[in-house]
């Protein structure tokens, strides 16, 4: 690629004959940009650096941040990963308050396509020390004045202090979403999301838009079904649910610990820390964590999925194998129906510990009582056919109430909830 190296040389020199007095963060609406400058912004605290890339095996480019004291690169948002640049001639500007990608041709490949703002005021673009690239006007640096922010628009990574889930006064959604192989930054299949729409918000892995696996709904400490270690010093998760939006987040209490959480293009969901010393960033957790009961409705409804068991799909107590043949094939997909009907009056509960509680999308959730008025709840409407704590805080508080079939549950040791299901008088023995 001889062309790119002569005129890279030709800028280089003119750089140094002329050093323009850019700061190293920020861009201004006067500045650009280029692949041949080779410039890059460096976020204070030199964590992060913004500049263009190409992966190894291709001459295609891309704008991205990675992390800059690494030695192997590590990239943790890729602007353009579906436009990339073809060739080595590729200019960022900011015009018209946007932040806008050039190819060889000044054809816009990327852009941050905002439309308000009638400020007189100039934007800049700058890179924070978290890793958050902003746009916002030059006079004003708080962070509710931000015209746009990267951390809005993820790749496949969450950073701390990034938020993933539902910005609802935006009508934002932030989801991560896999690069297509570990060399090509553009979308993958796999995709890592929240769904609002009904019951209790849970995240779910996607593939091709199905369903892989589900993250169990938010506990107060964690998500049910996802194995995060709560005895961090270094590390705080954080849950937010009121109007304005629904968001998981994660924030470091020490700064030299790297940690961030992506989502793989072989379909795993992965936490990854680095320490100063490490040599390599450590796999600290994966889900699914096995790809036996992990998987999204592995066994089918009023069936349990337990490792420890063979074959792993159990039927809840009271009830029995809906397709008795299938069943004794080790195919557990139909699932169970009950022995008994419920008869509304009389009924009574088993209690299953340390359970992944079945998906909440037919659930209903009162957070202002406890387990005592939820089973009375429960008991008083013929339709409810299990019920647990929202909450395992404080020996637990708040009411989740299931209606209808209890689907893609499993059994966990360490970090499960208990969940009451509903059985007639006769199979309670």
């Amino acid at each position: 690629d001889n062309s790119c190296t002569l005129s890279f040389l030709l800028v280089f020199f003119v750089l140094i004959l002329f050093r323009p007095a850019f700061s190293i963060n920020t861009l201004s609406s006067t500045e650009s940009l280029t692949i041949s400058s080779n410039r890059t912004l460096v976020s204070p605290g030199n964590v992060f650096e913004l500049g263009f890339f190409r992966t190894t095996s291709t001459s295609r480019w891309y704008l991205g941040i990675w992390y800059k004291k690494l030695s192997e690169r590590t990239y943790v948002w890729v602007a353009n990963r579906d436009n990339p640049l073809f060739s080595c001639i590729g200019t960022l500007i900011i015009s018209n308050k946007n932040l806008v990608l050039l190819d060889h041709s000044n054809k816009s490949v990327w852009s941050t396509n905002l439309t308000r703002g009638n400020e007189r005021s100039p934007v800049v673009a700058e890179l924070l020390p978290n890793g958050n690239f902003v746009i916002r006007y030059s006079n004003n640096n708080g962070a509710s004045r931000f015209l746009w922010q990267s951390f809005d628009f993820p790749t496949d990574t969450l950073l701390p202090e990034m938020k993933l889930g539902y910005d609802l006064k935006k009508g934002l959604n932030r989801f991560l979403t896999s690069w297509r192989n570990s060399d090509d930054p553009a979308s993958g299949e796999i995709s890592y999301q929240l769904d609002i729409q009904r019951g209790m918000p849970e995240f779910f892995l996607l593939k091709d838009g199905l369903r892989g696996h589900r993250s169990g709904p938010w506990n107060g400490v964690q998500f049910n079904g996802i194995p995060e270690d709560q005895k961090l010093s270094y590390m705080v998760y954080n849950y937010i649910e009121n109007n304005e939006e629904v968001a998981y987040t994660f924030r470091m209490t020490n700064n030299s610990i790297y940690s961030r959480i992506q989502i793989s293009s072989e379909g795993f969901l992965e936490r990854l820390t680095r320490t100063p010393t490490s040599v390599a960033w450590n796999l600290f957790w994966s889900a699914p964590v096995d790809l036996k009961c992990d998987v999204y409705k592995a066994c089918g409804p009023y069936s349990y999925c337990d490792l420890n068991t063979s074959p792993v799909c159990n039927c809840i107590q009271g009830f029995k194998p809906l397709n008795v043949q299938q069943w004794d094939l080790r195919d557990g997909s139909s699932g169970c129906i009950r022995r008994t009907r419920l008869s509304c009056s009389g009924d009574g509960f088993t209690k299953m510990r340390g359970m992944k509680l079945p998906e909440t999308t037919n659930a209903i959730v009162d957070r202002s009582i406890g387990v005592k008025e939820c089973e009375k709840r429960c008991l008083s409407d013929c339709n409810c056919t299990a019920f647990a704590n929202a909450d395992i805080r404080n020996g637990g508080t708040g009411c989740v109430i299931w209606t209808g079939e209890l689907e893609d549950i499993r059994t966990y040791f360490a970090d499960g909830q208990d969940l009451y299901v509903r059985l007639a008088p006769a199979d309670l023995v």
